[in-house]
């Protein structure tokens, strides 16, 4: 995957000198954020020698190196009991979709999933994700819409602890991350987990649109408050160009990307590998 995203910032400085009002404004528009963007121009400017538009994607590639994290992520089942993750976002980012992707993932790795439709408020998203999970060949454990989504991952862990099964998939509604009644709504479910499993949620994942650029650091500022985000799933990012937000999330709040997804298959999905990452920028 050809993410490319400093594709547009090469092409505006090749064959002539460095306008550093351009570097900027390329670099903001590859949605890196502006302490990212101080950060690359800083190290551009200390630089001896003359720079070319390869120098400085070169410096880009360097700088993102860094932030991202070095060592490849992998996700295991526990020893003993289920491992529960709940998948959290804003409406509209492929939240239902990409967790029955992850659950396709596991799945093709042999683990056990069980699904919990817990957006009981979206029209439709019950029926989603109880199609995917035909589909793919999992559990699911649905209630009715509006029934309580703290109840019902509960139960699902406990159908998890009597099958033996390795991971419960939590489907939460998505909610504004300005509404802050529903952000609240998933400490509740939090706190419910914990009284199967004082450890659990045992990650917590949020889902954002690589298309909405500053938007989806915003969204991560705020479910990161709301209910301590352990990792980022980035969706659309298949031909669009972008991804920066995948650097100036990690690089503001040190929440790693997880798994990206590609495209509208359930093989479209994927591990984040930071290293291919900076190598395809452009």
């Amino acid at each position: 995957m050809a993410f490319g995203f400093l594709k547009n910032l090469w092409t505006r400085l090749a064959g002539k000198p460095v306008d550093w009002d351009e570097v900027e404004e390329a670099l903001i528009r590859a949605d890196l954020g502006m302490p990212m963007t101080t950060r690359i121009i800083g190290q551009l400017k200390n630089r001896k020698e003359a720079l070319s538009a390869d120098t400085v994607v070169q410096v880009c590639r360097e700088e993102i190196a860094k932030i991202l994290p070095r060592e490849a992520w992998t996700l295991r089942p526990l020893a003993s009991k289920p491992k529960v993750i709940l998948v959290v976002g804003v409406n509209g980012t492929g939240k239902t979709t990409s967790t029955a992707k992850l659950g396709a993932l596991l799945k093709r790795r042999g683990h056990s999933v069980l699904l919990v439709a817990a957006d009981t408020f979206r029209a439709a998203a019950i029926e989603q994700l109880g199609i995917w999970a035909g589909r793919i060949g999992c559990e699911i454990v649905k209630g009715q819409y509006n029934a309580d989504p703290a109840a019902l991952c509960f139960d699902a862990y406990q159908k998890a602890v009597k099958q033996s099964i390795e991971f419960v998939l939590c489907d939460t509604a998505g909610r504004l991350h300005t509404k802050h009644n529903l952000m609240a709504e998933l400490g509740k479910v939090r706190r419910v987990l914990q009284k199967a499993d004082p450890s659990a949620p045992h990650e917590t994942l949020l889902v954002v649109d690589a298309t909405t650029g500053a938007n989806a650091l915003q969204q991560a500022r705020e479910f990161n408050s709301a209910t301590q985000l352990s990792g980022m799933i980035c969706t659309k990012l298949d031909g669009s160009g972008k991804g920066g937000v995948i650097v100036a999330i990690q690089n503001e709040l040190a929440i790693p990307t997880r798994f990206i997804g590609t495209g509208e298959t359930e093989e479209d999905f994927a591990f984040f590998d930071g290293r291919e990452f900076a190598e395809q920028l452009v």
